[in-house]
C-alpha cells in the first residue's frame, strides 16, 4: 500500500560561497550550509501538518550523504564587486499547526541587507498563510503592522526566516544559500 511521504521535521540553514567558478561558489555556499553532501529536490512552498522546526545539527545527524533531501532553497549569485546580494527563506506556522498546513517562501535580492530581505521573506510567507486562514489587511500595511494583525488574529502563532547576505568581489563569483530542508 502506498504510503506517501509528509516531513515531520525541518531545519534552517544558510550559507556563502566565493570562487571564481560559479558553480564552485555555488558548492561552497552548499558546504558553508552543510548541505552540499546531500542530493537536493527542490519543492514548492507547504509547511506540513505536525512539522517540527529542530536545530541544524540535531537535523543533520539523522542524515547520510547521498540522500535525496526535499527543500525550500533560495540562492543569488553575482561576480560584480561591491554588489549586495542575499537569499532568505520565510516560515510562517499556523496556530492549529497539527491539522493546518504553513508556508515557506524563498527570496533572492539585491541591495538588500539581512534583515530587509528576511522580513520581507517572513513576510510573504506569512501573506501567504494568512490568505488560506481568512486574516484581512491592507496590502499596503507595514511589516511591523501586519505582523500585530496576524498576532491579534490569533491564527498565525509563529514566523521566522533564514537569510544569507554578501557583498560581491570582482574576479570571484559570491553565491548565498538560504534552505529550509524536510529530515523525516
Amino acid at each position: 500500500m502506498y504510503s506517501p511521504f509528509v516531513p515531520k521535521e525541518i531545519f534552517l540553514t544558510k550559507g556563502i560561497g566565493r570562487h571564481r567558478e560559479k558553480l564552485a561558489s555555488f558548492e561552497e555556499a552548499l558546504r558553508d550550509a552543510q548541505i552540499a553532501r546531500f542530493n537536493l529536490v527542490p519543492v514548492s512552498s507547504i509547511f506540513p501538518p505536525s512539522c517540527k522546526v529542530i536545530p541544524k545539527a540535531k537535523g543533520l545527524e539523522k542524515l547520510s550523504s547521498g540522500q535525496i533531501l526535499h527543500c525550500v532553497i533560495s540562492r543569488n549569485a553575482t561576480e560584480e564587486r561591491r554588489r549586495l546580494i542575499a537569499a532568505s527563506v520565510g516560515l510562517a506556522i499556523p496556530t492549529d499547526s497539527k491539522h493546518q498546513h504553513g508556508y515557506i517562501s524563498e527570496h533572492h535580492s539585491y541591495g538588500e541587507p539581512d534583515e530587509q530581505a528576511g522580513d520581507y521573506a517572513e513576510d510573504l510567507a506569512a501573506l501567504m498563510l494568512s490568505t488560506t486562514l481568512g486574516v484581512e489587511f491592507n496590502q499596503d500595511t507595514s511589516w511591523d503592522d501586519k505582523k500585530e494583525i496576524w498576532k491579534m488574529s490569533g491564527k498565525i502563532v509563529r514566523s521566522t526566516n533564514v537569510t544569507q547576505s554578501a557583498i560581491g568581489h570582482e574576479g570571484l563569483w559570491t553565491t548565498v544559500v538560504a534552505a529550509a530542508v524536510f529530515v523525516s
